[in-house]
């Protein structure tokens, strides 16, 4: 049985572990939550995530775990063929677990301060402290590209797809110019050459659905 991940389409996280999942080959059974009705916070899913997020995963076996910081590793270290996505050796591990953490801690909680009072509180527009945030956001990933093909290396790793869903998202809402962030644009420009993107552009499409009519 494929283990179960409790999905929002237009979810950046969720779309991150939807591109380990596919780079590994790994079926999921996906089930979509409706936050608007409220299935987040559901006695039976507050059960299995007293946190109420997405993404959560329950394994075949029952075990359960959430944020995708977390079950990105998870998925490789039980179903992964190879450690190339999330290497063994601990300098190198470091230096991916390090951009998972400032994709959790800076990026993409940044990216929840500017999505939640536009989503659930309906304002409209960005505060300019929250625009230049992001501009700072950017110029930290343009120093982790300096002498490297990929966030954490010369090869593609998850961390690579927790910092491609959070800056695409990012994107929507402070463009990336490629003359001040040159490395940055040029890698999110090789990103969409990934098979997982392009696998997973749908969930991004809804994100953008979702958020452009907010930001005017």
């Amino acid at each position: 049985m494929a283990p179960t991940l409790y999905t929002l389409s237009a979810s950046p996280p969720v779309r991150a572990v939807l591109m380990t999942a596919k780079s590994i080959g790994l079926d999921l059974e996906l089930k979509p939550v409706n936050l608007v009705k409220g299935e987040h916070k559901t006695p039976e899913f507050l059960k299995l995530n007293p946190q109420h997020t997405l993404p959560t995963l329950v394994d075949d076996d029952g075990y359960t775990i959430w944020d995708s910081h977390a079950i990105m590793p998870y998925l490789l270290s039980k179903y992964g063929k190879n450690d190339a996505l999330y290497p063994k050796d601990p300098k190198k591990r470091a230096i991916v677990d390090q951009r998972l953490h400032f994709d959790g801690g800076v990026a993409w909680a940044r990216a929840l301060l500017i999505l939640r009072p536009l989503i659930y509180e309906g304002k409209k527009g960005v505060a300019q402290e929250h625009i230049d945030a992001v501009h700072e956001i950017y110029s930290f990933v343009e120093s982790f590209l300096e002498g490297k093909q990929w966030v954490a290396g010369d090869s593609v790793t998850i961390a690579d797809f927790s910092t491609i869903s959070t800056l695409n998202a990012l994107g929507v809402v402070v463009k990336v110019e490629g003359s001040k962030y040159p490395k940055l644009a040029a890698y999110l420009k090789k990103a969409e050459t990934l098979a997982v993107v392009q696998a997973t552009k749908n969930g991004f499409a809804d994100f953008v659905a979702l958020v452009t009519p907010l930001l005017a």
